[in-house]
């Protein structure tokens, strides 16, 4: 077996459309260095985080703004050059605004195929096996993220009440890029939990910022399972900010698994993706600044 000296790193999505029939479509590119028809992926740019990634290079290769759902599973192949492995991330993606896109030498054509047609038109078993994986998944139709409040120093080292103890400037920053992951899922509306370093860490995001002890640190956890459940019943996207110690058992709570562990680090999170009001996925949200 030939020694791997080095990994590349890479990232893409399925992304998918529905027709006017409700039939969905996925993009898939043809790429003439290569005469091949593949999904849309492209190497991490260095620093870059690989959702972001994959979302930047699907609009590169295709010119369609798409929303990452669900992570799907990553790849692993030779890319030809001894000692070189490439990895890919993949997400399933929800097409949002597309326009045709030029030829170029890197992309010659991005085509909508129907999904159930797709694994005939690629050109690699890893790829055909990530769609593969699309297909069984049920349509996601809403996705919470439920993320932890950044870093806000020790509660010995506070004189105030703690609910009024703020984010430390380590915490917003990390603020900040956790809230340039949460813009990549487009939300539509912001839940935090009473405390101010709670409403800190997703203020960033620029929207209005709702209050809900429901996800309070020692609240209980089956009606803040509940309340998660109810958000994602309106559909759309809504990020969620609690607390450390309510996380793990709402988690559990929520998905019915107990024997995974839901600890979460401060300004990280979780992508929840539900269809029809069930959770049907989940996913770490855990910003480089964080790791």
């Amino acid at each position: 077996m030939a020694e791997v000296n080095s990994v590349v790193r890479a990232a893409g999505g399925v992304v998918w459309r529905r027709t006017a029939g409700g039939a969905p479509e996925i993009v898939l590119v043809h790429r003439p260095r290569y005469n091949d028809w593949s999904l849309p992926k492209g190497k991490l740019d260095p620093g870059e985080h690989e959702l972001t990634a994959a979302v930047r290079e699907v609009f590169e290769e295709t010119a369609v703004e798409a929303v990452p759902q669900l992570r799907l599973p990553s790849v692993r192949y030779l890319t030809g050059e001894p000692g070189v492995e490439k990895s890919v991330d993949f997400w399933s993606m929800r097409a949002v605004a597309w326009t045709p896109r030029p030829a170029d030498d890197e992309i010659e054509e991005a085509r909508w195929v129907p999904a159930g047609e797709a694994q005939a038109l690629l050109s690699y078993a890893h790829d055909r096996g990530v769609v593969r994986a699309f297909l069984a998944l049920p349509p996601v139709t809403a996705v919470v993220a439920l993320v932890r409040h950044a870093k806000a120093g020790k509660r010995k080292d506070w004189t105030g009440p703690d609910d009024e103890r703020p984010l430390e400037p380590a915490g917003e920053r990390d603020a900040k890029a956790l809230s340039g992951l949460l813009t990549l899922l487009r939300p539509d509306r912001v839940v935090s939990a009473t405390p101010v370093r709670c409403r800190q860490t997703v203020e960033p995001l620029g929207l209005p910022v709702g209050l809900d002890a429901t996800f309070d640190e020692l609240a209980p956890p089956e009606p803040a399972a509940a309340a998660l459940t109810e958000l994602a019943r309106r559909g759309g996207t809504t990020v969620v900010c609690s607390q450390g110690k309510l996380m793990p058992p709402l988690l559990t709570e929520l998905t019915k698994r107990a024997d995974v562990n839901f600890h979460t680090r401060k300004g990280a999170g979780w992508v929840l993706c539900f269809a029809d009001g069930r959770i049907a996925g989940r996913d770490r949200l855990t910003p480089l600044t964080v790791r």
